[in-house]
């Protein structure tokens, strides 16, 4: 029963050590995630300058 306890806390002690210093853990916060065109200011500012303007009389 003593080597069960001790086999569970050795694997409890690994675990948190993994999380804590694994490689996804170091350097996470500098990379930068890419944005999705639907959220990139200027993505959907050039959408709005390529959309051709015409007015609703003319199309009734």
């Amino acid at each position: 029963m003593l080597y069960l306890l001790a086999a569970v806390g050795a694997i409890t002690v690994a675990v948190v050590l993994w999380r804590l210093l694994g490689t996804e853990r170091v350097g996470a916060s500098t990379r930068q995630r890419p944005v999705a065109p639907d959220d990139d200011p200027e993505f959907l500012r050039k959408l709005g300058e390529q959309k051709p303007k015409t007015n609703d009389e003319d199309e009734k």
